[in-house]
């Protein structure tokens, strides 16, 4: 609309209260007497449990309890938010075995922190190491130490498709290669953290905590304890990052929880950093085994992927990215006729997979992109020009994908463009060949990348809330639950647009069960789709009762009442006949009318984002050392409400996609001990090892929801990392060289170069393990109904 500050660059109203140190967080608001809790872990990633001694513990200064899985035995096995296989539900306490470095053998609760810490050095535990696997494809291997006897294997779950087409059969050119997609760690700011009170009257319990979905978690809840839902209160307060580590009841939050119903008493527990990298569920883990086919003409004809997904113990959700999102988004934004799709996930003495910002969806597009330019290296095409030839048109949308993803819109070759023109792509070729003749030894390399994700999945609606307060102000509740993302700015936009409210008159509400209803939080970049076309909708049916309410008051149509310039609601062209916010609120009450209004806007299915990235890097061939230069990114998530909001996701994606082609990946010795477990070894970037982003948009809105909005939160992760990894290929493919797995170190890539130089590189290719020819078929008969219908 003509004056609209939708599309604006607006300031985030919700900053200085975090500037200026006011931010609530649950470890900021333990409540005084509160009882502190610290959990006894094992050293061992698999060993049987012969006895743990807890006497001494017991007896303490300051020990109020200590819990082991005895003394939980009335309480059902703990299961995640989204359950991959249910015979390897957890014990909240470790039962009979521990199954990674880090599980939960006891708890001890004592009056203050440092109590506990002490008293938990007194417990005695007696283990019985067993052989661990840490490695997915070792542990689906024959005679494999298996984390469930009872299973047979551990194969936690799998599918395939069907062997009636073959996707290579009319290819002319083949490229194959196993890739692997690291185990990364969440590593938010604020690690996990929750504080439970015990009944009040009101409520069986009060649970403050940082999570990404308090209904979810208050549901959860419910479930586990057989309370109902409108008894269990859920806040989250400021949260310090979730990033997918934070979906769910944790089994920590658990014990918590049972300790506060058990002991009258609040009870807390913040984990330590140390903690975090070692329990919070991972993300990524597939090892992908990829073949891409095409004619010499550069045209694709099919692809065939079989993904080992590590579920870590347990059965870890995460696993189940492999069998969901990932097959899905396989096809990405090319025309792929035949797809054949097969996954196996495996269960290892590792750290449970969850999910982490993209959840599947990075991971289908950093396979999808490293084979297109391994396609284009073997073709001897420019990797520009092989993506143009092989993108579905804009004409062809809505389209329905291979593997049954129904993507809304796009148009994937004006992000690419608009890309290559900012990176001013043919000078980088030019510097390119330059270095190379001149024989540098600090050559150039740039990367290619072209996704597109999807955001909203799943979730078919949000609620939102719009009153008019009696002050003239507004206050807007909402079911999802942000954490950073600039919601309060975005959503007070979209009302202040709407009714004229100043925006710092406008209140937010969220993350509170007591106050929100039901909501789906945050997850899979879906908040200002739904919850903003509810807000949206909730304002404009405020606005219509307003323009009655205004109306009746001076005796003029309703169709001419309209909000005015100066905020106020009036007889348009009429000067001196309009009213104030209060004033119409105040009327609304003499007239019996709500200016309040509560929605849960649908959409038909998911959106689908997309973009185009180009990094570029310079490697250093006697160290291996890469440094990345420029990082452009030109993402497209529909219309774009606020272009501040946008590019601060874009950069924070940005952080996190780079450095897992380049920095991070937690890892495990042969024995299942973390060799990363704390920052000296985990290695995140800080400013000093990034370029600055020059991030930029396109604009396809979605006929989904009536902002055009699609999701943003996630697109920047998923376009970079495989920019990233196929700069790095590219700056040594003058050397031979095709593939490189992350983390892109150093001593990796300094291998890399020496093996190229002496003429020893290893095939990128090697046969995928023997299990995915026993998996159950999907659509047909399996022996594992659990396995045949895990989606995500």
């Amino acid at each position: 609309m003509p004056g609209s500050i939708l599309g604006t660059a607006v300031r985030r109203v919700e900053d200085p209260e975090l500037i200026r140190g006011r931010a609530t967080y649950v470890d900021n608001i333990v409540p005084p007497g509160a009882l502190h809790v610290v959990f006894v872990r094992s050293p061992l990633a698999h060993a049987r449990l012969e006895d743990v001694a807890v006497d001494k513990a017991r007896e303490a200064p300051g020990v109020v309890a200590v819990l082991t899985a005895d003394d939980l035995v009335d309480l059902p096995d703990h299961r995640p938010f989204m359950v991959l296989n249910d015979a390897c539900a957890r014990p909240l306490l470790a039962r009979g075995k521990v199954r990674f470095v880090g599980d939960m053998v006891a708890a001890v609760v004592a009056t203050t922190k440092a109590e506990a810490v002490d008293a938990a050095e007194l417990v005695e535990v007696d283990y019985d190491p067993l052989e661990a696997v840490v490695d997915p494809e070792a542990a689906l291997a024959a005679g494999a130490p298996l984390q469930f006897e009872e299973l047979g294997s551990n194969l936690a779950a799998g599918m395939r498709d069907p062997d009636d087409v073959d996707p290579l059969a009319d290819a002319e050119v083949v490229v194959r290669a196993r890739i692997v997609n690291q185990r990364l760690a969440v590593a938010p700011m604020e690690g996990n953290s929750v504080t439970a009170e015990p009944g009040d009257g009101t409520y069986d319990t009060t649970i403050h905590v940082s999570t990404q979905m308090p209904h979810g978690l208050r549901n959860q809840v419910a479930t586990q304890w057989g309370w109902e839902p409108e008894r269990v209160r859920v806040v989250a307060p400021h949260v310090g990052g979730g990033f997918g580590g934070k979906a769910g009841l944790a089994p920590e939050h658990a014990v918590v929880i049972e300790l506060a119903r058990r002991l009258g008493r609040p009870v807390t527990w913040t984990e330590t950093r140390s903690e975090n990298l070692t329990a919070m569920p991972h993300g990524r883990g597939q090892v992908q085994y990829a073949e891409l086919g095409l004619r010499r003409d550069g045209t694709i004809v099919g692809l065939r992927a079989r993904v080992v997904g590590d579920a870590g113990a347990y059965a870890g959700f995460g696993g189940a990215l492999a069998l969901g999102p990932t097959r899905n988004m396989a096809q990405g934004v090319y025309r792929i006729p035949t797809i054949s799709y097969g996954a196996a996930v495996a269960l290892t003495t590792t750290t449970p997979m969850g999910a982490f910002r993209g959840a599947g969806r990075p991971e289908a597009a950093a396979m999808l992109e490293r084979m297109v330019d391994m396609a284009a290296a073997e073709l001897d095409l420019d990797p520009a020009e092989l993506r143009r030839r092989n993108f579905l048109a804009p004409d062809q949308f809505p389209y329905t994908t291979v593997t049954g993803s129904l993507y809304d819109s796009g148009d994937y070759v004006k992000p690419l463009d608009e890309a290559l023109r900012l990176a001013g792509y043919e000078e980088l070729r030019a510097e390119q060949t330059r270095r190379r003749d001149r024989g540098d030894r600090v050559v150039l390399g740039i990367g290619l990348a072209v996704y597109v994700e999807v955001t909203a999945g799943g979730a078919a609606q949000e609620y939102g809330k719009v009153s008019v307060d009696d002050d003239g102000g507004a206050t807007i509740a909402v079911g999802t639950s942000g954490h950073g993302q600039g919601r309060a700015t975005s959503f007070a936009m979209i009302v202040s647009d709407r009714l004229g409210i100043p925006m710092d008159r406008i209140r937010f509400v969220q993350s509170d069960t007591a106050v929100v209803p039901h909501g789906g939080g945050t997850g899979g970049s879906r908040s200002l789709q739904l919850a903003g076309s509810s807000v949206l909708v909730a304002a404009d049916t405020v606005l219509s009762r307003a323009r009655e309410v205004v109306a009746s008051v001076f005796e003029a149509a309703p169709e001419d009442i309209a909000v005015l310039d100066d905020g106020s609601v009036g007889v348009a062209g009429v000067p001196g006949r309009s009213l104030g916010w209060a004033e119409v609120a105040a009327a609304a009450h003499e007239q019996g009318v709500s200016l309040a209004e509560a929605r849960d806007e649908s959409q038909p299915g998911a959106t689908y984002p997309f973009g185009a990235h180009v990094s570029v890097v310079e490697v250093d061939l006697d160290t291996g050392r890469v440094t990345p230069v420029r990082h452009i990114a030109v993402d497209d998530c529909g219309r774009v409400l606020n272009p501040t909001l946008v590019a601060g996701q874009q950069h924070g994606g940005l952080v996190q996609g780079i450095s897992q082609a380049l920095w991070e990946g937690f890892s495990y010795d042969a024995d299942g001990n973390p060799v990363t477990g704390s920052f000296a070894a985990y290695l995140l970037p800080t400013a000093a090892e990034l370029p600055t982003f020059e991030a930029a948009s396109t604009e396809t809105p979605t006929p989904y929801n009536p902002l055009g909005a699609k999701g943003i939160g996630e697109a920047a992760t998923i376009g970079s990392t495989p920019a990233v990894q196929n700069a790095v290929v590219d700056a040594l493919a003058h050397l031979g060289v095709r593939h490189v797995d992350m983390p892109l170190t150093p001593d990796r890539v300094w291998h890399t170069i020496r093996d190229a130089e002496a003429g020893t590189l290893a095939d990128p290719w090697s046969e995928p393990p023997a299990v995915f020819a026993t998996l159950p078929v999907r659509g047909g008969a399996s022996g594992d109904p659990e396995a045949a219908s895990v989606d995500v």
